[in-house]
């Protein structure tokens, strides 16, 4: 396969897709990224529904989906769209479907859309082991078009869009078995149906392949538009990072997915799944479109294929399976390394100047250190004239026993003659080479760093690496690394540092450690508010991250030491590249869910939010919780009304257990399985 899932890696050139009309709402092509949500209501409960449907439009949702879990509600649809509309409301509404194509039949003379899931829409999920011959396989695809054309045509004769929605916690068994719990099914799962639309002449479709984890997210989206591209296919996408959770961390995972996605010219309508509620999800949708944009606003290009020029293919990194990018190991520390032996390292900007006192600084970083790890791993400094000596000297002795690494960034216009003598290990220099500079000068800093036995990241751009050769091969492997500048507004940064991996290899420095600087220049273009800062950071990081680069992280925000800090193994920890704190999976709740899912995931985080390394997912139905679970340590999902069965892993355990009861029964099952540590 190629890389061409976009128009360019490099900046962002927008897929050009159909148009789709969802009850007059375009979806694709030129017209902006479309933002929705979904209401959480009963939706047999008329009022209740026409009242989230009211809000969510107030507060811009240009899109709304509701659950029709059965065929009542499906029923109640009608009652729904009609009040909604006699409010005076336009806003296409759609109905969300699993399990049931008689509910499917129903909701369709109602609303404009109607998404379908394609792994339990004519399908059962048992986790079964099954070997299908060509021609078995074949008899289930004749089962899939039986089942699955009367909706087809119905919706071809009322002028209805579909979505065919795959997501990785549903996949069937005849999928699994044939391609695996891979982005690989989620793709063909959807194609499948996608050419049961097109035998009857139907392409009004919009295609979504949905995961909670934004790596697996990421991967089956470019798959999906590599396969369309292959196939002339040419339908827009829904993005979104399914069962996000709740607070930082959701809307962290969702930029990552989502963003990186935008960022490479993928998605013509987004969700945030949030656990709250759903109102609060679209004023994010629009933050994470003007985060997005800040890197560089999309254009829209006449040719379909991907320039030449611009697939770069990042160094080697397949776009579509996850690998690492292979890295040399730098000594931070007796106990700290940084490459692709080890988890990414994080790198957090100091709030002082070297002209305060150690004790100042120690007071600052000692209290919040201890929110993660026992020491911090990078501390990043700035070294202004050799004024700063002393400074520094008295900040490497009190910060001992709490920083493990000072990167010291020196002043551009400063010579080779830093003190590095009588500093003693665990320090970095960090300087930047630009159009300004001089290879002599830079060669000089690297002979001396390399004579002092430190390291030194250069901080230059990728058009000025063949620049730096000669600095670079004056260092030892293990005493190098690279990041990447800002180099003026609406950068496509994460073009960039693909940019420098490429170069990096084509020079013959393949492993050189990458540390990927989310900065305040590159946060410039999306203003001062930190939630606009933190989906920046999150795209920026956490895209390059899911692409296998990264081996250093620093968000350097305008804002406090402990956000900056917390932010950036908070990014780390979305993109699972490193797990420092309990992880969360969390559906958005919806009229399936059998319990009160914010109250519900507050009270299990309450009691469990210490448990580093640990999963646990809360669902509040079956719909995808065994599935999203395949990589939960525990699972509490809603079995029936008041009811909850606890997994470990996707094995259910315990059954219909009172909703009073679940959370203690959980921490229970915890400590059965020797995964429990007192708070």
């Amino acid at each position: 396969m190629d890389s061409a899932y976009c128009g360019s890696r490099l900046r962002t050139v927008r897929r050009l897709t159909r148009v789709v009309n969802v009850g007059g709402v375009a979806v694709g092509g030129a017209n902006p990224i479309r933002l929705q949500s979904m209401t959480t209501s009963d939706t047999e409960d008329v009022a209740a529904t026409l009242a989230q449907c009211i809000q969510l439009a107030e507060v811009g949702c240009e899109i709304i989906r509701i659950t029709a879990p059965n065929k009542a509600a499906a029923q109640a649809l009608k009652l729904i769209h009609q009040q909604f509309r006699a409010a005076g409301f336009k806003q296409p509404l759609v109905a969300d479907i699993h399990f049931l194509p008689s509910a499917a039949m129903e909701a369709v003379e109602h609303v404009e859309k109607v998404r379908v899931n394609p792994g339990n829409y004519a399908d059962k999920k048992k986790f079964a082991v099954r070997e299908y011959t060509d021609a078995q396989y074949g008899e289930e695809l004749e089962r899939l078009h039986e089942a699955f054309s009367p909706l087809v045509l119905r919706a071809k004769v009322l002028g209805r869009a579909l979505r065919i929605g795959s997501n990785h916690g549903s996949l069937s068994d005849r999928i699994m078995n044939r391609f695996g719990d891979s982005p690989l099914g989620m793709v063909e799962s959807a194609l499948e149906f996608v050419r049961i639309c097109e035998s009857h002449g139907l392409r009004d479709l919009v295609l979504s392949m949905k995961s909670s984890n934004p790596k697996v997210m990421v991967e089956a989206y470019r798959l999906a538009a590599l396969r369309m591209r292959e196939e002339g296919m040419d339908y827009p996408l829904h993005l979104g990072v399914t069962e996000a959770g709740e607070g930082e961390d959701a809307r962290i995972k969702s930029a990552i997915g989502i963003g990186s996605l935008l960022a490479d010219g993928l998605g013509d309508t987004i969700r945030v799944s949030l656990t709250e509620d759903a109102w609060h999800e679209i004023p994010v949708c629009r933050q994470l479109v003007k985060a997005v944009d800040a890197f560089q606003p999309a254009t829209i290009e006449a040719s379909r294929a991907p320039q030449v020029a611009d697939e770069a293919a990042c160094g080697g990194i397949d776009p579509y399976v996850f690998n690492r990018r292979a890295t040399e190991s730098i000594v931070l520390s007796k106990s700290c390394h940084a490459g692709s032996s080890d988890v990414p390292r994080v790198v957090v900007r100091s709030s002082f100047s070297l002209s305060e006192t150690a004790l100042a600084a120690k007071e600052v970083i000692d209290a919040h250190a201890r929110q993660r790890e026992a020491r911090v791993e990078g501390l990043l400094v700035r070294y202004e004239s050799n004024a700063d000596a002393t400074g520094l000297a008295a900040l490497r002795q009190g910060l001992e026993s709490v920083v493990q690494t000072i990167f010291v960034e020196v002043d551009a216009t400063l010579p080779a003659e830093f003190p590095f003598k009588g500093l003693g290990a665990n320090l970095v220099v960090v300087r930047t080479h630009n159009r300004f500079s001089r290879p002599e000068d830079t060669r000089a800093w690297a002979e001396a760093c390399a004579a002092a036995h430190v390291t030194l990241a250069i901080n230059t751009e990728a058009e000025y690496l063949s620049d730096i050769v000669d600095a670079l091969e004056a260092l030892p492997v293990g005493r190098r690394l690279v990041c990447a500048t800002h180099n003026g507004a609406f950068t496509h940064a994460l073009g960039e540092y693909r940019r420098m991996v490429n170069e990096l290899s084509r020079l013959g420095f393949a492993g050189v450690p990458l540390w990927i600087r989310s900065t305040a220049q590159q946060h410039a273009g999306v203003g001062p508010a930190y939630p606009d800062q933190l989906l920046h950071a999150s795209v920026l990081a956490g895209g390059l991250l899911v692409d296998g680069l990264g081996d250093l992280v620093s968000c350097e925000v305008p804002t406090s030491f402990d956000k900056r800090l917390t932010l950036a193994y908070d990014i780390l920890q979305g993109a699972r590249a490193r797990q420092t704190k309990t992880e969360y999976i969390a559906c958005p709740s919806c009229g399936r869910t059998l319990f009160d899912i914010q109250s519900t995931t507050l009270k299990v985080k309450a009691r469990t939010d210490h448990l580093k390394g640990v999963t646990i997912a809360v669902m509040g139905c079956i719909v995808n919780g065994p599935g999203e679970m395949a990589d939960a340590d525990f699972g509490y999902v809603g079995g029936a009304p008041g009811k909850i069965n606890l997994y470990v892993g996707k094995t259910p355990v315990k059954f219909n257990i009172p909703q009073e009861e679940a959370v203690d029964r959980l921490v229970d099952l915890i400590k059965e399985k020797g995964k429990w540590i007192a708070p």
